[in-house]
Formats: structure tokens, sequence, C-alpha cells
């Protein structure tokens, strides 16, 4: 396990393989200094591990259980709440002593601005580095009141290094008008659903490039997730979602994070829930 780092104790249930032997490594980055409308996401991994013990391991969709794959999960890092440029530095030396371990990480957010920090990380090792987002926004702000690293410019931010062609946007439906534009010329934007994602993918599998996923949780409806700070009308169901984690098995993924859980904004804790079940989804399929 890296050394030097402040870990909290707790743990996902199933995700208890001794670090040596993971391929994949799960850690919680509790932050959202930066969050543009209401914050909470801070409290998302706490509070799904709290609630992930409510669900089973095995997931009847892929037939495949946690228990049989080597995951292991390292807790939450302890950031610098309210330093966004000391936070991605802490990230991202974790996740380069992770990836000089040969180990993929697996980043529980959060607010989205932290994806930076991995992408980052993970572009230095491949520069052949491709990202597929899912999310309500475009996150493709130049800046937002002013400031160059926020939740809304994060995408913005990546594509300063990834350039051209190496961005696939999905389920688009909120931002700014220059957003949507600036996106016609500089990365692969899907508005409202996840048409295009087949092809792809297919164009993915066939280069065999890199890839990192990120997926933020405001993707969903609000009917089926409200428990987050930008809640957005018109978004995909839970079985739209999950099927389309499912259908990228086979990418050379590289890492991924599932961010933007607010907890406290849905009382009945169904948010949590839909996040671990997505969760578990998403590591047995990349498993």
């Amino acid at each position: 396990m890296p050394a030097n780092y402040e870990l909290l104790d707790s743990r996902f249930m199933g995700l208890d393989a001794p670090y040596e032997e993971a391929d994949f490594v799960v850690f919680g980055a509790p932050f959202d200094s930066t969050c543009s409308f209401r914050p909470g996401t801070r409290f998302a991994p706490a509070a799904m591990r709290r609630d992930f013990i409510g669900l089973e391991t095995y997931s009847p969709y892929l037939d495949r259980d946690l228990a049989d794959y080597k995951i292991s999960d390292l807790g939450d890092l302890d950031l610098a709440i309210g330093a966004p440029n000391t936070c991605i530095k802490q990230i991202s030396a974790f996740v380069t002593k992770l990836l000089a371990d040969n180990k993929r990480p697996v980043m529980i957010g959060g607010e989205h601005l932290l994806t930076l920090a991995t992408v980052k990380t993970l572009y230095e090792k491949y520069p052949q580095l491709h990202l597929i987002q899912m999310d309500a926004h475009t996150d493709l702000r130049d800046d937002y009141l002013g400031l160059k690293l926020s939740h809304a410019a994060v995408i913005r931010r990546c594509h300063e290094f990834l350039g051209d062609g190496r961005i696939y946007q999905f389920a688009i439906r909120s931002g700014e008008k220059s957003e949507f534009e600036w996106a016609k010329q500089h990365t692969d934007l899907h508005k409202f659903s996840l048409d295009g994602l087949k092809e792809s993918i297919e164009v993915l599998k066939s280069k065999q490039v890199p890839v990192y996923f990120t997926l933020d949780l405001d993707v969903l409806d609000p009917s089926v997730f409200p428990g987050t700070g930008t809640p957005e009308p018109g978004g995909l169901s839970f079985d739209e979602l999950r099927r389309a984690i499912a259908s990228m098995e086979g990418l050379n993924l590289v890492g991924m994070d599932l961010m933007e859980l607010s907890p406290h904004y849905d009382a009945s804790g169904v948010s949590t829930a839909v996040a671990c079940k997505l969760l578990r989804e998403m590591l047995l399929t990349f498993a």
C-alpha cells in the first residue's frame, strides 16, 4: 500500500483483497469546495461506505460477484478542504503511487473537478489516453466566476492536454451556449441521450487506446437520483445507465470515477443506494 497517506479506516464490503494482489484500487476523495450550486459531495464516500453493506456483492445483471475478484479499497484520502490546487496535487501524488504499482484507480467523489487530477496523472503514463464522460453538464467553461479550477470547467481543463478527438461526452443537457458551440469543434458531444455510445466504443476498442471513464451521477434523472448538487430534469433512467456501463466491457480501461453524489439532499437514502449499485456494476463490468 502507498505509504505516507492519511486514509480513514472504513472499507466497502467485498473489496477487501490485499493491496499487493489487487488490480483495481478504490479510494474516496471527499472534497467539494468549487461546487457552483449546492455543496455536499464531500460526504458521499462516507455515506456510500455506510450503505454499501445493504447491497449484495453479487450482480444478477452480470452474473458476477465482487467476492470473486481482487479489488482493494484503501479508504478515503484526507484532503485539504478549501484548497483545490493542494487537493489536486494530493490526489495526483496518490494516483502516481498506484500507477507505479500497476494498479488501476477507481475514485469515489467528491466534486467533478477532482477528475482533473486522475486524468492528468494517467495521461502522463498513457499519452494516448481517451476520456468518456457521462454527465448532465458540459463542464466546458473556460472559467467559472473567474476560477479556472472549477467543477464547471473540469473537462475544458482536461482538453488542454488531451486535445481534440479524445473526449466523448454523453447525455449532456445543460451548459452555456458557448460551451456547446465550442464542443462542436473540440469534443464528440452527444446531447440528451446515449446515442452514439455504441459506435464510439467500437472505435475505441478497435484502436485499443487507454480509456478513462468519468461518471457524474447527475446524468441520471432527478426522479431517480435527487441527491446531487445540480439536479437537471430530463436525464437517464437507472437501467439505461446500467446497460451503458455494461456495454463498455472490453475497453482498455485504465481508470474510472463516480462523482457528485450529495447524500443529504435525499433523506430517503435512495440516491446513495443507486450510487452504490452503480459502483458495483462498474467494478464488475471491468474487473
